[in-house]
Parts: C-alpha cells; structure tokens; sequence
C-alpha cells in the first residue's frame, strides 16, 4: 500500500517537473505584468505552482502552458477577490489622476513617451478597462501569448480575444488623446 502510495508520488513529481518547471520563466512574467511587483509575482508564481502541484493527477497533458496560466488567473482573481474592498475606498482616485495631467503634451515625442505622465496615463487607461479587456491586453500585448493561446485560457472563442482587444485597444486610446499623448482620430475609434 505505501509502496502505491510512493509510486504515485512519483508520477505526480515526474509529471510536475516535465510540464510545470520548463513554464516557470512564462508563468514569472505573465505575473509580474498582472502584478507589478516582484515580490507578489513570485507569491502568485508559488501560489500557482502549489495549486499545479496538488492537480497534477487531473491534468491530461495536453496544453501545459494554457492549463498553468489558468491556474494563475484563477489565483489572481481570488486575490483581488480578498483585497477588493480596499480598492473600492476612493473609486474616482484614477479619474482625479487623469484630469490632473496636462493636455497640453509640450515637449518632444521621446520626452512624452518616457516621461512619467505618459506612464501614469497609460497605467490608468489601463486600469480604466473593463477586467476581460485588461486579462486580453496582459496576455496578448504584455505577456506575448497568441491569439489561440489567450482563448484557451479564457476560455473563450478567438474572435471574442480578438474583439475584446481591438476595443481595450481603442478605449486607451481614446484615454490617451483625451490627455494629449495620442493624435486624436476622426469617427468612432
């Protein structure tokens, strides 16, 4: 009984350093941009290697990579979950923000581009979107992953990742023009 037991340790270990440990660079950097710290990517990496770790008898070996980031989304959104009420203190700080900034955008474009106004804008636009258009943005335009990868984990059609993106993409825009960073474009965006 204790030598089943063993075995099936055993298989569990194996299976967790031949799928789980060669995605540990992505799952870093796919939660360092859903964080932006390093000390909480590294809790929500270790977080998410714990949870992989009690499920490995339940994964089919198939899509390592996508079944991993959906352990980590899971885990970020049972984060937020816990911290939610505190952000929800002052709703209009992010707007307040926005509105201080200078419309102007005076100086050259490398100057707007790295300066930390631009930062912060771009930072609230993104805030400023709904939860599925920032996961779609993070994971296509910060983390790399594909069109098909993102679908598979948010479980979704590829042209629903593709419209969410194409309109996360038009509403920072719209924020950054609206704070003088962006040309402003003609029509709906």
């Amino acid at each position: 009984m204790e030598q089943a037991e063993l075995t099936a340790g055993d298989r569990r270990r194996e299976a967790f350093a031949r799928y789980v440990v060669p995605e540990v660079d992505v799952l870093l950097r796919v939660a360092l941009s859903l964080t932006r710290r390093t000390v909480d990517a590294e809790d929500l990496v270790q977080d998410t290697l714990l949870r992989a770790f009690h499920a490995m008898d339940r994964f089919d070996g198939e899509h390592p990579r996508a079944w991993l980031l959906t352990i980590m989304r899971n885990a970020e959104v049972n984060r937020h979950r816990r911290r939610r009420p505190e952000l929800l203190r002052d709703p209009d700080a992010s707007l307040a923000k926005l509105a201080a900034v200078p419309s102007s955008g005076a100086g050259d474009p490398e100057t707007v581009v790295v300066g930390e106004t631009f930062d912060a804008v771009v930072a609230d636009a993104y805030n400023a979107l709904p939860e599925r258009h920032r996961e779609v943005v993070r994971l296509i335009d910060l983390d790399g992953l594909s069109y098909a990868e993102t679908a598979g984990v948010l479980g979704v059609p590829v042209g629903t990742v593709m419209s969410r993106l194409h309109r996360a993409r038009a509403r920072m825009r719209d924020r950054l023009a609206a704070a003088g960073l962006a040309p402003k474009r003609g029509g709906k965006g």
